[in-house]
């Protein structure tokens, strides 16, 4: 005979409390916020490392290849030129890719934001919403 609703309901409450965070599920159950968190802060990871490098590449453009900080922030932000590279058509040319890729972390970036302001908005209890959970509670001001 399959378990009734008031027995799988109380079975998960023992292992709220067992997980030692009252009034939350143990971990690996409904981590998204966490989740676009860190997708969020590798999208800024990324996008600063493009703004750094032509930040850098404007000082000396015909050498910029040779400037260690700049194939410092190429380094970080080569994946993210190859994924875009893979998505956009021939059409565009290689020289337009890294303002490309700029364009799509930017939009990307507050795109995250806004979804992970909704997942916590949903569910306060999850982690990485400790923010809007402060927010709410009137702490963070």
């Amino acid at each position: 005979m399959p378990p009734r609703r008031d027995e799988i309901a109380a079975a998960g409450a023992a292992a709220e409390t067992e997980s030692g965070r009252p009034g939350r599920p143990p971990r690996g159950r409904n981590e998204v916020a966490l989740f676009l968190l860190i997708l969020q802060t590798l999208i800024l990871v990324a996008g600063l490392s493009l703004l750094g490098k032509g930040v850098v590449g404007i000082f000396n453009w015909n050498r910029r290849h040779e400037n260690f900080v700049y194939q410092l922030f190429a380094v970080v932000a080569r994946p993210a030129e190859k994924l875009v590279r893979l998505v956009t058509p021939r059409v565009v040319l290689d020289q337009h890719i890294p303002l490309a890729t700029f364009l799509l972390l930017l939009f990307g970036y507050f795109a995250v934001g806004l979804w992970h302001r909704d997942v916590c908005l949903g569910d306060l209890t999850q982690a990485g919403c400790e923010r809007w959970l402060a927010a709410r509670s009137g702490g963070g001001q």
